[in-house]
């Protein structure tokens, strides 16, 4: 009984002082309303300027905008916090009245400011990022942000699940931000690289009538009382563009309604595809390594190649020639060394190879391998068999390490009679195709083309675990939101 009361007395203590502390709170907040603050019309008009351009500003009078990202209070009249513009972070440090008043009191972390003040140089044995802070005095508050900031929503800790569906705050993450940046070199390296070779880009429809890499994975919708899908692919559109422009290529959203658990599928990716006139099968190849081991470099040698090697330090630009192997000696190698089917099976000639083998072979090999001449019944209905060996095709699969595939392409049949037996085989009516096979009818020629998916390009590139790392908003079979 002693230790009951003795425990209740404490509680009901603890309780009454917490009370006391919420009505201090409450107190302070409403006398910080008359405390107001102004900005000095005496002192020099201020700069705007984003935060990496600050570096050529310094002890001069600057205003910049943002987003709170780190939140210190140190006693009642200083405050350090660091603003985060999207270009840059800033630590900026507010002192005296500029801590007491209303909106200082509710300061949060995400909150958006405007800080107006002088840019100084850290002391010598201080770190700040870009090696200066900015001595408020003045600051406005533009839109507040709860007590507690993001971390409301999700934290470090927090489950895979929870970060998804809070996908519009993680984004905000230092590392989420850096992968953003790096997407955008990427993308920006393929078309320097695409422009500097004379391919010229189209913008292809996303709503079609046609399959191209199988009907089981379309997602069908109805246009306007007629069926139709999302794409899988813009390949059958370059190739009617090449006798118009030539060398063609784009960068568009592709779709596959295929229920995949991987680390590397999504059901809606960015697909960067070309399409190439009079070339060889070896000329496709040459293709192929060239705009890997190019685009790397580009990426690399500019701006965003630090946050390349911060993401991921190992990283090397690929060397030409990649490893050149066909399927036949894929599947010799996985027999040789062991790597076998699911069910434990070896590998035979006409088996697809799936993700992990495939992954456990590159991997084991080390370096890029271009995996070419795969069997026909196992490819599309739109690929070339080889002359030499008619039962494959004159197909292929980059392979990179840490991935697998991240490019597929082949040489096309240009011959309409091979096209109308390659849609018999498939069973495929060749009536919604109307306008592909007149490419066939008038002036055909040989040609071939690939398609790249940018996010596993970003896996290998940043030696990212899973691919929904390196997109805005992944769109899964589990997951089509926010």
């Amino acid at each position: 009984t002693k230790v009951y009361n003795r425990e209740l007395s404490k509680s009901k203590g603890k309780a009454e002082k917490d009370a006391e502390e919420a009505a201090k709170r409450a107190a302070n907040l409403e006398d910080s309303k008359s405390i107001t603050i102004s900005e000095d019309p005496s002192l020099p008009a201020a700069r705007q300027a984003k935060i990496s351009g600050l570096g050529e500003l310094r002890d001069q009078r600057v205003k910049v905008f943002g987003w709170v990202h780190r939140l210190r209070r140190q006693g009642k009249n200083l405050i350090f916090l660091v603003l985060r513009d999207g270009t840059g972070f800033l630590q900026c440090v507010l002192t005296d009245t500029q801590c007491k008043t209303y909106d200082a009191l509710l300061l949060a972390t995400e909150s958006s400011v405007a800080i107006y003040g002088t840019l100084t140089a850290v002391p010598e044995g201080k770190e700040a990022p870009g090696g200066h802070e900015l001595k408020a005095d003045y600051w406005e508050l533009v839109g507040g942000s709860p007590a507690g900031g993001v971390d409301n929503l999700l934290n470090t800790e927090s489950n895979p699940d929870v970060m998804y569906h809070n996908r519009h705050m993680w984004i905000r993450g230092e590392n989420m931000s850096k992968v953003l940046k790096v997407r955008h070199a990427t993308i920006k390296a393929f078309r320097d690289h695409y422009y500097d070779k004379d391919y010229v880009e189209v913008t292809p429809p996303t709503l079609v009538q046609c399959q191209v890499e199988g009907g089981s994975t379309l997602f069908k919708l109805n246009y306007f009382g007629d069926e139709a899908y999302l794409t899988q692919s813009s390949q059958l559109y370059l190739e009617t563009c090449i006798p118009a422009v030539g060398n063609v290529y784009c960068i568009a959203q592709s779709y596959r309604a295929e229920s995949s658990h991987t680390r590397r599928h999504l059901s809606e990716f960015t697909h960067i595809e070309g399409e190439l006139p009079f070339i060889t099968f070896d000329d496709l190849l040459d293709a192929l390594e060239d705009l890997i081991v190019d685009t790397a470099q580009r990426i690399m040698s500019s701006k965003h190649g630090d946050l390349v090697r911060e993401l991921n330090p190992n990283f090397t630009v690929p060397k030409k020639p990649f490893k050149r192997m066909d399927y036949r000696d894929a599947i010799e190698y996985c027999r040789e060394n062991g790597i076998r089917k699911e069910d434990g099976t070896t590998f035979e000639f006409g088996d697809d190879i799936p993700e992990a083998p495939e992954r456990k072979m590159t991997d084991m090999i080390g370096v890029p391998i271009l995996l070419c001449r795969f069997p026909k019944a196992m490819k599309s209905f739109y690929m070339q068999p080889d002359k030499a060996d008619p039962i494959v095709t004159e197909s292929v699969d980059c392979l990179l390490p840490n991935v697998g595939e991240i490019i597929g392409g082949s040489m096309r049949i240009y011959d309409e009679q091979e096209l109308a037996a390659g849609f018999k085989r498939e069973g495929i009516s060749p009536e919604n195709y109307y306008w592909y096979v007149d490419q066939r009818k008038y002036g055909t020629c040989p040609h071939g083309g690939y398609g790249l998916g940018l996010e596993r390009y970003l896996m290998w590139l940043l030696n990212s675990n899973n691919i929904r790392e390196n997109c805005l908003y992944p769109r899964t079979a589990e997951r089509c939101k926010p």
